[in-house]
């Protein structure tokens, strides 16, 4: 819970004070709906999540499962757009945030105000170089800081309620300025809906929560229990600070003070813990702050980090440069540098574009639990995570009407990673891709029989007598083939394109009295490459394979094999062989007529 919260409860640093800018004197009402959604949208939501990805691979994973093939692969690709827009941001946004509390506490020197920018910048840098030179992720360190963060926090809101308490004419006159501004309690939760998505920060622990599950003690089902007490528990009392510093410092700070310039601009319950505890207690906490925020980017780092090896090296969409974590970290810390000289390191400014990363990522696994339940005809389910999808569908076009800037963060996030997933898996496409071969008895039993191996490439189509019998004919007459010399035919059939990387079960049939071999892969000419390498190696003798040339443009023809699987077979087999066997006297050998 506590590797949660770092990036999940560190919002606290922020979220009030954002709340406060976005909805005035109406924020604790906002705070409160988005409370609910938390507790009645969100926290059910993840929880499904988590009993069908119990594996930590989270909603992506989920979607990628219900849409097989490019449609899957391709909507991950978009969507890691969003989830790198969460993590980046969070690191920037985390870095703006400890740098307000840096520069607003009292005992800093005077040369230091008006740095904002130099001192963000400076945090992050401090985290890649951390991230350089090794980081691996405590669960101790978590542990500490979050807990003494929460009592902190503890202790300044407690402090605040009861300044509340003993003040009654401050909350008569927040509730006047309520009254004057909205005509009824209906215009004011229409206005809170309106303002909902700019509060969204505090949404951003969900995804983090299901994470973690690794961790989680216990065989499948204790992790699941465990995992879903984990985010109910984080859900709870992060609900319980939202609303509680959402009233508080909404009623006890002059709204001057939020606004950019102000003593409680991005650290509404730092200027609490000064005000009401002094100096001293009020450092303490900064520090407290500081710290968490920090290993909250931390921990987005990491995220970002993981995020590559779980999903790309599986699509063949990860460059060489992209298997070290030391390009990515000098890579992410660049784009943070850039992110945080494009918002001025203000915090405020850069909620929104927060907001779009977390509110994605919160409809992606709506929508992915909504089409599970359909998928297993739960109809009630499927009815409740529905309008949960159009709640955060509301939520996240909202929000990107209202701060579009976001979006371009995440569509320029998209934009590279699906470039450079591409060009990648152009680039590998004449790996061999596969990762273990296997033969039935039949098959073993052909090539025991055969004296040289000599298999014949057939696309299958009728797979009827006449359609073995031609191409007999055809080897005959371009190769000088004959039966009698125990021809094979190899048949390669494609189920789904968009898999990188193939395990091979080769099966024999007798069809007709001809021989043929029959196999399921990814690609035809590198699962055929790879048959001939592995027929090599068990038998010891070269295998030789024959095809006819394809007819047309050799571009459609790559293009068709990148896509499809297909393409201009026969030269590319023997690129594949060219690459994988240097010695061209142990290469099978590849014939086309």
């Amino acid at each position: 819970m506590c590797l949660t919260g770092v990036d999940y409860f560190s919002t606290l640093g922020y979220q009030p004070g954002i709340a406060a800018l976005a909805a005035g004197a109406l924020s604790p009402v906002a705070t409160l709906l988005l409370v609910a959604l938390t507790l009645l949208g969100a926290l059910p939501t993840y929880r499904a999540v988590a009993e069908q990805s119990p594996h930590g691979l989270g909603s992506l994973s989920m979607l990628e499962s219900l849409l097989p093939g490019w449609r899957g692969k391709l909507l991950v690709l978009f969507l890691l757009g969003f989830v790198a827009t969460a993590f980046i941001v969070t690191i920037t946004l985390s870095a703006a945030d400890a740098t307000a509390h840096v520069l607003h506490n009292p005992f800093v020197p005077e040369f230091l105000h008006g740095t904002q920018v130099p001192v963000t910048l400076v945090l992050i840098a401090a985290l890649g170089a951390v991230f350089l030179l090794g980081f691996s992720e405590a669960i101790s360190i978590a542990v500490v800081l979050v807990a003494v963060y929460l009592l902190l926090n503890v202790v300044v809101v407690a402090t605040a309620v009861q300044h509340v308490l003993a003040a009654p004419e401050l909350v008569a006159n927040w509730r006047n300025v309520l009254e004057a501004d909205y005509a009824s309690p209906v215009a004011m939760i229409a206005v809170s809906l309106y303002v909902m998505p700019k509060l969204a920060l505090g949404l951003s622990g969900f995804e983090t929560g299901v994470a973690v599950m690794p961790l989680v003690r216990g065989e499948l089902a204790q992790r699941v229990k465990g995992a879903r007490k984990l985010l109910t528990t984080a859900a709870l009392i992060m609900s319980v600070f939202l609303i509680t510093s959402s009233f508080a410092t909404t009623v006890l700070i002059p709204p001057a003070e939020f606004a950019e310039g102000g003593q409680a601009n991005g650290r509404a319950l730092a200027y609490l813990a000064h005000e009401y505890l002094g100096d001293w207690f009020g450092t303490a906490y900064d520090i407290s702050t500081i710290a968490i925020l920090w290993f909250a980017g931390a921990s987005a780092m990491a995220g970002l980090l993981n995020i590559v090896p779980r999903y790309l090296p599986r699509y063949g969409m990860a460059p060489d440069w992209a298997r070290a974590s030391r390009p990515m970290v000098l890579l992410f810390t660049l784009v943070s540098f850039a992110i945080t000289l494009f918002f001025g390191a203000d915090v405020e400014s850069q909620g929104g574009a927060y907001a779009t990363g977390v509110l994605a990522l919160i409809l992606s696994a709506a929508v992915a639990v909504t089409l599970s339940a359909l998928k297993r005809r739960l109809t009630r389910s499927a009815i409740f995570f529905g309008v949960v999808t159009l709640i955060f569908a509301y939520a996240t076009v909202a929000n990107i009407i209202e701060r579009p800037d976001g979006l371009v963060i995440a569509l320029f996030f998209v934009l590279a990673i699906v470039v450079t997933s591409l060009v990648s898996r152009a680039t590998r496409s004449t790996e061999l891709r596969v990762t273990r071969i296997s033969l039935d008895d039949t098959a073993r039993r052909f090539l025991h029989e055969v004296g040289e191996i000599h298999l014949i490439a057939n696309e299958p189509h009728e797979r009827d007598q006449k359609e073995y019998v031609d191409k007999c004919r055809e080897a005959w007459e371009r190769h000088r083939l004959r039966q009698k010399e125990g021809l094979l035919f190899l048949e390669v059939t494609v189920p789904d394109a968009s898999e990188f990387e193939s395990e091979l079960r080769v099966v024999g049939e007798e069809r007709y009295g001809f021989r043929v071999l029959t196999v399921e892969s990814a690609t035809i000419p590198n699962a055929i490459a790879a048959i001939l390498l592995h027929l090599r190696d068990q038998t010891g003798k070269l295998p030789h394979v024959y095809f006819h040339w394809v007819e047309g443009n050799p571009v459609p023809a790559l293009l068709r094999y990148l896509v499809f699987g297909g393409g201009d077979v026969p030269p590319l087999t023997r690129e594949v062989l060219r690459q994988a066997e240097p010695e061209i006297e142990r290469r099978p050998i590849v014939h086309v007529g």
